[in-house]
């Protein structure tokens, strides 16, 4: 017997995000659940809790079946709350007074230093932070397992070791799992759901291979969608002979054949579209206008360090050069930010010791906070402020990044995360650069926004260095592989030892 069972269920919020959805979860389902940004993936996990009622169909549960949602975002309620306190308040009251000890062993299964147990959420890392809310749901025991985005803004090993603990979850609780990270996806599920507005698709497989049998399908969606329009210009053609040889002779009966042929033709042409021509989350376009250096950047024994002066590491003497697409790997703390501080600070024009820029770089930088957009500006305040092509040019980008003309006029601060690096990546486009410089580029993308980012990068040869946790993102893009250990940056053949590395360490 199904635990959950979803039928027909449908939701429209100004327009459609999902109908006609038929979902049954069981005993030992990992189920992946993609869509692109604002498709309905947390509406849908809503709906399976019980904190919206949908607009059609149903959804029935087993008796006494309880459900835990770890949502993306923490409550600002809790921010003041030690890590410990924030957990423990999840519990009833009887048991947190008399049962304390649920937490600490939640707690160690999720491997949190004791050192984190008594700080402040507020102090944490947004990575741990989620891991608060996934322990704070799990301490109750829930029958199923609700997990929206899970991985943002954790760093490799924590990923890893996610990816451990949910592959060592009871097989009787079934996982939902909504996320943009293609390779966690292919680690921890066995069923992968793809929500669409209409005829989403459900696959007995992990994503990877889900998504080949989706591809497939939708190959035959359009060859069918195509013989349709094909047969209906076919009939339009034969309406309008019969038409004028009807109006010419007086016929009745050819009137009322070219009457049936048009009907024919239209409901071959109002069938739905091919479910993957779809509206599409937004656009990505970069740009790379080309330089005629070979050498781009030299690092003549660069010492990284902190802010009160302490080393990091020193890169030795290396080169960035036209074409390189260069991944920097490393530890969380190892520096990776801080040397691409000062590669921006270089490129940009300051004087930085150990690192040469060539002067006719043109510098695309995008960091994983998007702290470049204002949150209290307009899209298009922002669009228009910083480049010359004016007001009805900057709408019709905007709209293609995306971003609706009501969009427009809100802050920047209320757009969704994926509208908000959907915009970040249309600032880089405009900005014309020859150099991309990208910290966690895909954190806010939905899979279709990062498959995107990887054919721009590779198919524009642009020339780029990012540091990405996103393991199908690295593999996509990069050819060179840059990796800071004890205190030196080397180069090395590929990601795969770093990977497996900070699995073991995860």
């Amino acid at each position: 017997m199904s635990l959950i069972n979803i039928r027909n269920l449908g939701v429209t919020l100004g327009t459609p995000l999902f109908s006609g959805l038929n979902l049954s979860a069981n005993a030992g389902d990992r189920i992946g659940l993609v869509a692109a940004n604002g498709r309905g993936k947390s509406t849908l996990f809503r709906c399976i809790s019980g904190e919206l009622e949908p607009g059609a169909g149903e959804i029935t549960k087993a008796r006494g079946l309880t459900i835990g949602h770890v949502e993306q975002n923490v409550s600002p309620a809790l921010l003041g709350e030690t890590f410990h306190a924030a957990v423990l308040g999840a519990l009833p009251a009887d048991q947190a007074e008399h049962e304390s000890w649920r937490v600490d062993v939640v707690l160690e299964s999720l491997e949190v230093p004791e050192a984190f147990r008594t700080r402040p959420l507020s102090q944490l890392s947004g990575g741990w932070q989620r891991l608060a809310l996934l322990a704070r749901t799990w301490v109750t025991e829930p029958d199923v397992l609700l997990l929206d985005e899970p991985t943002n803004h954790l760093d490799l090993g924590r990923i890893v070791q996610l990816e451990e603990w949910l592959n060592a979850l009871p097989r009787e609780v079934p996982v939902v799992i909504s996320s943009h990270d293609r390779a966690f996806l292919d680690a921890t599920t066995n069923r992968t759901l793809f929500l669409r507005p209409e005829r989403s698709q459900v696959f007995a497989l992990p994503y990877s291979r889900a998504r080949a049998a989706l591809d497939e399908t939708d190959a035959a969606d359009e060859r069918r969608h195509q013989r349709d329009m094909k047969q209906a210009s076919q009939l339009r053609q034969q309406a309008a002979k019969l038409n004028n040889i009807g109006i010419n002779s007086g016929s009745d009966l050819l009137v009322v054949k070219t009457k049936q042929l048009k009907q024919r033709a239209e409901k071959l042409e109002n069938a739905a579209r091919p479910a993957h021509l779809e509206r599409s989350a937004g656009a990505i376009r970069l740009v790379n206008r080309g330089t005629h250096a070979k050498v781009l950047v030299t690092l003549e024994d660069a010492a990284i360090e902190m802010p009160d002066g302490t080393l990091l590491f020193r890169t030795g003497k290396q080169f960035i050069c036209q074409d390189d697409r260069i991944v920097l790997l490393g530890h969380n703390g190892a520096g990776k930010t801080r040397l691409v501080s000062a590669l921006r600070r270089a490129i940009e024009g300051s004087s930085v010791a150990g690192i040469k820029a060539t002067p006719s770089l043109v510098l695309g930088y995008g960091d994983q906070a998007l702290a470049d957009l204002a949150d209290d500006e307009t899209s298009l305040a922002t669009i228009i402020r910083r480049f010359d092509i004016g007001d009805q040019r900057a709408r019709s980008l905007l709209v293609g990044a995306g971003i609706t003309i009501e969009m427009q006029g809100q802050p920047i601060g209320r757009l969704s995360g994926g509208q908000k690096a959907r915009l970040g990546m249309l600032v880089l486009r405009l900005t014309n650069p020859n150099f991309y410089l990208l910290d966690e580029p895909t954190n806010h993308l939905d899979i279709e926004g990062q498959e995107a980012l990887e054919r721009e990068l590779t198919a524009h040869e642009a020339s780029c260095l990012f540091v990405s946790h996103d393991r199908s993102f690295v593999r996509a893009v990069a050819n060179r592989f840059w990796m800071i250990e004890r205190r030196k940056l080397i180069e090395v053949e590929g990601p795969e030892a770093f990977f497996e590395a900070a699995g073991m360490g995860a």
